[in-house]
C-alpha cells in the first residue's frame, strides 16, 4: 500500500485500546503526527509511546468525547500543535449484551447515544474547518450492526444505524469541499469493547462473550481501514456477510434475521 499520511496530522479518538490503538499503530509506520484522544491517559502514553518508537510524533489529549466542549479541546490543542488537521478518525465507542426486555437500567441507551453518536459528533463538527482547509478526511467506525439489526445489541445498533445516517449525510455535505467521508463496518473484532460492554445492569461484562480465536483481529482490522481511508473509499464492510447482507436484506430480509441471531448464537 502506498504510504499517504507521512507528515499528516491524525486525530483518532478511542486511541487506548481496540481498534483505535491498533489504527495507531498502524499508522506510526508512515510517521505522521498522531493526536491519541481517550478518556486513560496512561493508557494512551503507553500507545502514544509505541508509537514514537515507530516513527510518528505523537501528542496525548485525554478526551471524553461526550463532552461537546472536552471535543473542542481536543481539535484545539491538536491544531495549535501541529498547525491544522488532515484526518480525523472517529472511533470511540461502547457495545452491550443484554435483550431490551432484560436491561434493568435504560439509561444505559442514553450512554450508548451520547459515547457512540454525539462522540463522533462533537469532534467531527470542531475538525470540519481545518479539514476543509486541508482537504482532508474523516473515517467513522461503524459496525455492522449499523447496516443490519443484531439481537442483544439494541441500542448499540441504533448508534451505529445513525452514525451511516450522519456520515452519509455529511459526505453529500462536503462533496465540493474535497473532503472524503469513509465509513467503516466491522464485524466482530478481537477487541476490549467486548469485556466493557454493558450487560442487563449497565455495568461492563468483564469478560469477552466471543469466540476471539474464530474472528478479525484488531490489528488485520486496522490495516484494512487505514487502506480504505488511504483509498478515500466511501465504505469498507469488515466481513463477507456484512457486504453479502445488503444485498440480501432487499430480497430475503429474514434470512439476514437469521444470519444475525446465529451470528450471536455462536459468538463469533
Amino acid at each position: 500500500m502506498e504510504e499517504v499520511f507521512g507528515g499528516l496530522v491524525v486525530v483518532v479518538t478511542g486511541a487506548s485500546q481496540g481498534i483505535g490503538k491498533a489504527i495507531c499503530l498502524e499508522l506510526a509506520r508512515q510517521r505522521p503526527k498522531l493526536v491519541l484522544a481517550a478518556r486513560d491517559e496512561a493508557a494512551l502514553e503507553r500507545v502514544a509511546a509505541a508509537c514514537s518508537a515507530a516513527g510518528a510524533e505523537t501528542l496525548v489529549v485525554p478526551t471524553d468525547v461526550t463532552f461537546e466542549a472536552a471535543c473542542r479541546r481536543l481539535v484545539e490543542r491538536a491544531a495549535l500543535r501541529f498547525g491544522g488537521i488532515d484526518m480525523l478518525v472517529a472511533n470511540a465507542g461502547m457495545s452491550m449484551w443484554s435483550r431490551l426486555g432484560e436491561v434493568e437500567d435504560l439509561g444505559l441507551y442514553e450512554r450508548l447515544f451520547r459515547l457512540n453518536v454525539l462522540g463522533c459528533v462533537y469532534p467531527t463538527y470542531y475538525a470540519l474547518p481545518h479539514l476543509k482547509r486541508s482537504k482532508g478526511r474523516i473515517v467513522g467506525v461503524s459496525s455492522v450492526a449499523g447496516l443490519n439489526g443484531v439481537p442483544t445489541r439494541t441500542g448499540y445498533s441504533a448508534t451505529k444505524h445513525a452514525l451511516f445516517g450522519f456520515f452519509d449525510s455529511l459526505r453529500i455535505e462536503l462533496k465540493d469541499d474535497g473532503v472524503s467521508v469513509t465509513v467503516a463496518a466491522p464485524d466482530f473484532v478481537v477487541s476490549e469493547i467486548h469485556r466493557r460492554a454493558a450487560g442487563p445492569d449497565g455495568k461492563p461484562l468483564g469478560e469477552s462473550p466471543m469466540q476471539e480465536g474464530k474472528i478479525m483481529s484488531a490489528e488485520e482490522c486496522a490495516r484494512r481501514i487505514v487502506r480504505a481511508a488511504a483509498r478515500r473509499d466511501r465504505l469498507w464492510i469488515g466481513s463477507f456477510r456484512g457486504r453479502v447482507g445488503r444485498f440480501v436484506k432487499l430480497v430475503a430480509p429474514g434470512l439476514v434475521d437469521a444470519i444475525a441471531a446465529r451470528a450471536i448464537r455462536e459468538r463469533r
